[in-house]
């Protein structure tokens, strides 16, 4: 399997990639929870490439897609300067995300997508992260590094997550 995370602009081609994978992951960490049917009164009413591609655009924001014999099966978005309640004062903070399709979560996918976020958020203090709690893809990053700092609710059906962290050592 050929498998390369690369950064993506707001592009009409790059947007159609992130709404793939955004509309099968919303519906694979959902189902068990709420119905089909406002699963898809979500995605029809939320997700719109136009303000996407305006998110995307803003230069404090990162798209990174990643794929597998070039078929889109993950993404994260990096989001310099935003902050949670729990970072101390005078410290730099990056949001992400990291989402990876169910059916393509291997260990190799991981790591290509974990490599290319990681090297792109060199600049910060601390990595954040809002995962639900139910998301295969949390341990991973704990593996990785991050720390759960405080519990939340995420995603549009605002579930049980976590804020997971992680300090970038600075030499």
């Amino acid at each position: 399997m050929d498998i390369i995370s690369k950064f993506t602009v707001g592009s009409e081609e790059g947007i159609s990639d992130l709404i793939t994978i955004i509309d099968s992951s919303v519906y694979a960490l959902h189902k068990e929870f709420v119905t089909e049917e406002e699963i898809k009164k979500y995605i029809h009413n939320e997700i719109d490439p136009r303000k996407m591609i305006n998110d995307l655009n803003d230069l404090s924001n990162q798209l990174i897609m990643t794929y597998a014999d070039q078929k889109p099966v993950g993404y994260s978005i990096i989001k310099s300067g935003s902050l949670h309640p729990e970072i101390p004062e005078g410290k730099r903070a990056t949001e992400i995300s990291f989402v990876i399709l169910s059916e393509f979560d291997l260990p190799e996918i991981r790591q290509s997508l974990w490599k290319k976020c990681r090297s792109a958020v060199s600049f910060t203090d601390i990595i954040w992260t809002n995962m639900l709690d139910h998301d295969p893809l949390s341990e991973f990053l704990k593996e990785c590094g991050f720390v759960p700092a405080v519990s939340s609710k995420a995603g549009p059906f605002q579930l049980p997550s976590h804020i997971l962290e992680l300090e970038i050592n600075k030499s």
